[in-house]
């Protein structure tokens, strides 16, 4: 289900997926089944979403992010791509983030690029993750720092 408010131009979305009202899908990008792409979110060309995926409004998911199976993204979660951003200059390639299976990102969390998001990891709503997060662990805070480790 894709919804007539929504621009989507990517051929690559899996079955059973919905994107809502106001979102923009570029070309490249590939999204898996049974994924619910909120409304008012943006997914760029060089992105891959896998399956079971929920993105909540106010996402944006730009160029070198990868993101697998299971994973929920709460509402007005901020990637990154660029550590030194200036307007104009490009990278000659974005840095790569991965957000691996089971994820959950909470609330306003804000993601720097490169960082990997390890299997089943928590990040706390409006965390700020300046390093990588070990699987099955928790963190919060600003910067984001572990409590402790988790179960599945």
């Amino acid at each position: 289900m894709i919804h007539p408010l929504s621009d989507v131009q990517s051929k690559n979305i899996g079955q059973r997926t919905r994107i809502w009202q106001f979102s923009v899908v570029f070309k490249n990008a590939v999204i898996g089944d049974d994924c619910n792409i909120c409304a008012h979110t943006l997914i760029e060309n060089d992105v891959t979403i896998g399956n079971n995926v929920t993105v909540k409004s106010g996402v944006y998911i730009w160029d070198g992010i990868r993101i697998e199976d299971d994973v929920f993204i709460g509402p007005c979660v901020t990637f990154t791509n660029d550590r030194m951003p200036r307007s104009k200059q490009y990278p000659e390639q974005f840095l790569t983030t991965i957000v691996k299976r089971g994820a959950s990102i909470g609330a306003n969390a804000t993601i720097l690029p490169g960082i990997i998001l390890g299997e089943y990891s928590m990040v706390g709503a409006g965390s700020v993750v300046t390093k990588d997060v070990p699987d099955f662990s928790i963190v919060y805070g600003n910067p984001a720092q572990f409590v402790r480790f988790i179960e599945k």
